[in-house]
């Protein structure tokens, strides 16, 4: 069975799969759902509560109405039960007026909201049936019913398309399912309880394949090039920078300067909060490698950040004698010419960019340190392909990441253990910490007033939402889409404002072109999804509002929070949503240590290997930091104990195809 052999996958389909990393169904059954609805329980009227979600059997009371403001359509529609009457409403989802109009009957799961006096539906979804139903990560052009009934049909090939790739004895020992009733229970649970088990599986398999990797990574690290540095390098350098160092900054560069000399090629990763001054160690690290005559290359995780890298930098290095160069995967075909001649001559002693660093058509002169930022969008894959593209032949470049999501060190010490880590836990002086609170719906208006007075004196503000548009299965749960939200917002409360808008799937010359007049101060708010995260800097900006803030984790709120409060005035951060004690625990700290403490308890490590950057299917990780530790102790005793060696080789032999098939994905993208 092959994927055009699905029912509903035509060539478009196809290619759009394709375009999403589904290229098989084995790839098809491993993007698994990255949550569940669970409908197998409905609620009276009367028992919704307004600011939860709920799965209600209604009947349509009355046609549903459409209406239509320009761009902007709304979908209205009252339905009641024995309890009690609550009305819904779809935006900028015309259809759903044939599809209620076509019967009177109706299952819908949504949001319940407080409206006046009664309760509402925003954009629910109408469920054929009761159960836990998969959620999967939004494809362009493949709907979400489609997506769902095209994986039941895979799973009738699980057995052979989806081999077992754990030795029996682990199975047993760690209480581990089969993969194939794993992949079962994954995508087509009887209940929540038999989801987790199915999460506990692959996330377990997940965190083992990448201790693996790391010691496959670890055991093959070999010489580096030794860029001796004169005595009082590190302190020449500070005196270039515009600014005082902080202790933690002098500490950090010592100690990579130690690195660069040594024998060994440095594996080095940078961890600290937001604004702790990680960029400026980067290129200090940057102009020792320069200095000792040798090639640094900066790899960015988007364009926008890359660009802002560059143009940071460009003005600091060429002053030094070290001439600089872009190189994104966008550019003109003669400036893509231009920039391959400059990094294979060694023209250029500094590049930046992004994923295009590692193709398969760059080639450097003599690549002596390379150095990612951000590190938790790169995985281990990524940073392999960048360190084989160095060296000159008998040395392998030096490394080093940036990590901008603090990591409490323990867990740090396990999820990077091919990494020596340094920890930069000082915040430069007279940085005020932003101001985060919790807003529900009910005072979303008083929040609208706030936003208008910091505007109104000169300030921005980002608006962040958790979609693009709305689905036409309506199954997001309510939740709000950046497109419509941004015409609503211009339209009613911040009419007269200037906004913009952007988001991950937007042209890249419109994208570019909103981000650089936001920065500009030509938009006064930017309503956009998690794609401003990072590479943002406006300090002008003071207020941040994430919509449906309930649905991120603890470690990218806080990087959102931390694209305002990067000027001299207050800032606040707005989280909408409903209060609960991980929002709470967000609010009570800036301290990005101690937040990513607490998401890394309730939410896992998240994807180690780093597919999901390539168009991979997504692996699942559990929310147990608990289980990772409990891979890493596998791990520790397949490699120490011999009899163990036999599931040693086949772990090792099963890290090593993962890391080969995402890198040869990330050399052809």
């Amino acid at each position: 069975m092959q994927l055009t052999d699905l029912k509903g996958i035509g060539k478009t389909r196809l290619e759009a799969l394709h375009a999403a990393g589904i290229c098989s169904l084995r790839d098809l059954l491993y993007a698994f759902p990255v949550r569940y609805r669970d409908v197998s329980a409905p609620v009276s009227v009367a028992q919704a509560q307004p600011g939860e979600t709920a799965c209600l059997q209604l009947t349509r009371r009355g046609e549903a109405r459409l209406s239509r403001h320009g761009k902007l359509s709304r979908v209205n529609c009252t339905f009641a039960d024995e309890t009690g009457q609550i009305s819904a409403c779809w935006f900028n989802q015309p259809w759903m007026r044939e599809h209620l109009n076509a019967g009177t009957r109706f299952t819908l799961y949504g949001r319940v909201e407080a409206s006046g006096a009664g309760k509402r539906l925003t954009n629910p979804s109408l469920e054929k049936e009761l159960g836990v139903v998969p959620v999967y990560r939004a494809i362009p052009g493949v709907p979400q019913r489609l997506h769902q009934a095209a994986v039941r049909q895979a799973l009738e090939a699980a057995d052979q398309v989806c081999p077992e790739t754990l030795p029996q004895r682990l199975l047993e020992r760690y209480g581990l399912w089969p993969c194939a009733r794993a992949l079962r229970a994954a995508h087509a649970p009887a209940s929540l309880q038999e989801a987790a088990q199915a999460q506990r599986r692959f996330a377990f398999e997940d965190m083992l394949l990448y201790q693996a990797a790391v010691r496959l990574i670890r055991g093959g690290r070999g010489p580096g090039p030794r860029l001796a540095t004169p005595p009082g390098a590190t302190d020449a350098f500070w005196k270039t920078m515009p600014f005082a160092p902080t202790g933690a900054q002098r500490r950090t560069l010592e100690e990579i300067a130690h690195d660069l000399a040594a024998t060994h090629a440095m594996a080095r990763m940078v961890q600290g909060d937001v604004g702790s001054g990680k960029t400026a160690v980067a290129i200090g690290a940057m102009r020792l490698c320069a200095g000792a005559g040798w090639q640094a290359a900066l790899m960015a995780p988007t364009e926008l950040l890359a660009r802002q890298h560059y143009e940071g930098m460009r003005t600091f290095f060429e002053a030094q004698g070290c001439p600089c160069g872009l190189l994104v995967g966008g550019m003109p075909a003669a400036k893509r010419r231009e920039a391959l001649e400059n990094i294979a001559s060694g023209a250029w002693r500094v590049v930046v960019g992004t994923h295009a660093l590692i193709s398969r058509d760059v080639v450097y002169q003599r690549l002596g340190l390379c150095v990612t930022d951000e590190q938790h969008r790169f995985g281990v894959a990524q940073r392999t392909a960048l360190i084989n593209k160095g060296g000159d032949g008998t040395h392998a470049p030096h490394l080093l990441v940036m990590s901008a999501t603090p990591i409490p060190r323990s867990l740090a010490l396990v999820l990077y253990g091919d990494l020596d880590l340094s920890v930069i836990d000082e915040l430069p002086p007279g940085r005020l910490p932003v101001n985060t609170r919790i807003v529900s719906e009910g005072k979303r208006e008083a929040m609208y007033g706030f936003l208008r007075e910091q505007l109104g004196a000169g300030r921005q503000a980002y608006i962040v939402c958790p979609l693009v548009e709305e689905d036409e299965d309506g199954g997001e749960d309510g939740l709000k889409a950046v497109k419509a939200h941004a015409q609503e917002l211009a339209r009613g409360p911040l009419r007269g404002f200037r906004v913009g808008l952007t988001y991950g799937g937007q042209p890249s010359r419109e994208k570019t072109a909103a981000l650089a007049d936001f920065a500009a101060g030509h938009i006064q708010v930017l309503v956009a999804t998690t794609v401003i995260e990072v590479g943002v800097n406006v300090p002008n900006a003071t207020v941040m509002i994430v919509e449906d803030a309930d649905r991120y984790g603890l470690a990218q709120l806080h990087q959102l929070r931390g694209r305002v409060g990067r000027g001299s005035g207050q800032s606040w951060c707005f989280l909408m949503a409903r209060p609960n004690d991980r929002l709470r625990a967000l609010a009570a700290t800036n301290d990005g240590f101690e937040v990513a403490r607490a998401d890394l308890e309730q939410r896992g490590p998240g994807e180690l290997l780093g597919a999901r950057q390539h168009g991979a299917a997504s692996s699942l990780a559990l929310g147990d930091a608990q289980l990772l530790y409990e891979a890493a102790r596998c791990a520790e005793e397949l490699w120490t104990r011999p009899e163990w060696a036999p599931e040693r080789d086949a772990v090792a032999g099963q890290a090593r195809r993962r890391l080969q098939r995402l890198e040869e994905r990330i050399s052809i993208s």
